[in-house]
């Protein structure tokens, strides 16, 4: 009786860390955790340790996904995503706003944080703008003589800005497990947004000041034949993305729409800005819609192991064992806080920000709220930390998208180095809005 007692009690955790085990070897996600749910099942079933009348509730929980309406935000943003990388926004932004900046020191890096924030204001897609940026932006820093840790860095970390400004997949994600607002999260993540993208345009400020020559600023002749009819650029090129952000976020903010019509409008918005670009074809329609169906579809597969993962996982006690260390943990909500903002940061080394949410996130939402904390803060907070996540090396996506697309004298050792101060910044804003629980709550107390 005693052995049983023993295993009943550590299967829960050996189940978890068999999951975490299997993703870091590259396990396909969904499949890992369907798989390990399989076995151990079984496992607790012929000790006689777990109740199979827990997987009767399995269909129930796949049907619950397909009905989730806050999760039909996930393809509509994808699609508004991709679809602006087929209209040429990204390039149009980034040309105007380095001619624009470029007669600064450190100007074409300003640019791709100003574009960076635009583009995640819009998109909240990472793959998408740090992809377009490094293909457009990259050539031209290194042509003009940026330092290559620099460049690199800035591109990485303004890329991975769609992760805290909405509209984000992330917080969308984070809404539906914490089951709070998605609203809210949006409003809340606003100034966390602004702040990162702000630590990031202060630090390229300061390092072009001390060292002018790693950013130096365009050649006036250069700005000179780039400059003609640079008024008209600016209207047309400026609008059209402001004019979609408003119609995205204004909607939400002022409560006219939830995210999930909000990212509909946007859809529509996005392909009539490919028409107006010219870029809108049944081929590009096609292409769009296949990154979209890709995409969702994987997120749907890792929701339903993931489900199948937690079912099992809660009938061998697994989670009440999380809840019991979590909430006994020594400084309470300061010891709850640290530990599960370090598990999320350094699982963004090896897995992908779904896997953290959908395995890691259901664990920590019984003892935030035993414990009294604010869950829309708490999400913010997440989706800060897991902005951090892609940059990370080894394996963070941002470096990976951006090794891709990086000419060959670009080195991954430089990609790496270069991230590293902004990685920094990004957890100083984050022990700011920790600190500062305001900063997250302003603005959704004024809209109230």
């Amino acid at each position: 009786m005693i052995t049983l007692e023993l295993d009943y009690e550590w299967l829960g955790p050996l189940m978890f860390a068999g999951a975490l085990v299997l993703l870091s070897f590259g396990y396909p996600v969904a499949f890992a955790l369907g798989g390990v749910a399989i076995l151990f099942g079984l496992l607790g079933i012929s000790l006689g340790v777990f109740d199979p009348i827990f997987l009767t509730a399995m269909p129930q929980r796949i049907f619950g996904i397909m009905a989730n309406y806050t999760l039909l935000a996930i393809p509509y943003f994808i699609f508004l995503g991709s679809m602006l990388e087929k209209s040429g926004i990204a390039e149009n932004l980034l040309e105007t706003m380095g001619i624009l900046l470029g007669r600064l020191r450190g100007g074409l890096a300003l640019a791709v944080v100003v574009v960076g924030a635009l583009l995640a204001a819009t998109t909240g897609v990472v793959a998408a703008t740090v992809v377009a940026m490094g293909l457009i932006s990259l050539p031209i820093m290194l042509r003009y003589g940026y330092d290559k840790r620099l460049a690199t860095g800035v591109i990485a970390a303004s890329g991975t800005l769609g992760q805290i400004i909405p509209p984000s997949v992330v917080l969308v994600v984070l809404g539906d497990q914490l089951g709070v607002s998605v609203g809210d999260l949006f409003i809340g993540s606003v100034i966390p947004g602004l702040m990162m993208a702000g630590a990031f345009a202060i630090h390229v400020v300061v390092v072009a000041f001390l060292k002018p020559e790693v950013a130096p600023a365009l050649p006036e002749d250069v700005r000179a034949a780039a400059g003609k009819n640079l008024g008209k650029r600016v209207v047309q090129v400026m609008i059209p993305p402001l004019l979609l952000i408003l119609l995205v976020l204004g909607s939400i903010f002022f409560g006219i729409a939830t995210p999930t019509e909000a990212g509909a409008v946007g859809c529509l918005g996005a392909i009539v800005l490919a028409g107006f670009n010219r870029q809108l074809s049944w081929r590009s329609l096609w292409q769009v819609c296949d990154v979209t169906l890709r995409i969702t579809s994987m997120v749907i597969f890792i929701l339903i192991g993931s489900t199948a993962f937690s079912l099992v996982f809660r009938g061998l006690n697994g989670d009440r064992f999380m809840f019991d260390v979590l909430t006994n943990l020594p400084g309470g909500e300061i010891g709850f806080l640290f530990v599960s903002m370090l598990v999320v940061f350094i699982l963004g080394f090896f897995i992908d920000f779904f896997e953290i949410a959908f395995i890691v996130v259901p664990l920590f939402v019984p003892v935030a709220q035993k414990l009294g904390l604010n869950l829309i803060w708490y999400g913010v907070v997440l989706g800060a930390n897991l902005q951090t996540s892609f940059l990370t090396p080894p394996f963070g996506f941002a470096l990976f998208y951006l090794r891709g697309v990086a000419p060959r004298e670009v080195t991954t050792g430089d990609i790496y180095r270069g991230v590293v101060p902004f990685i920094i910044l990004q957890l100083l804003v984050l022990l700011a809005i920790i600190v500062f629980p305001g900063i997250v709550s302003f603005l959704p107390s004024l809209i109230r």
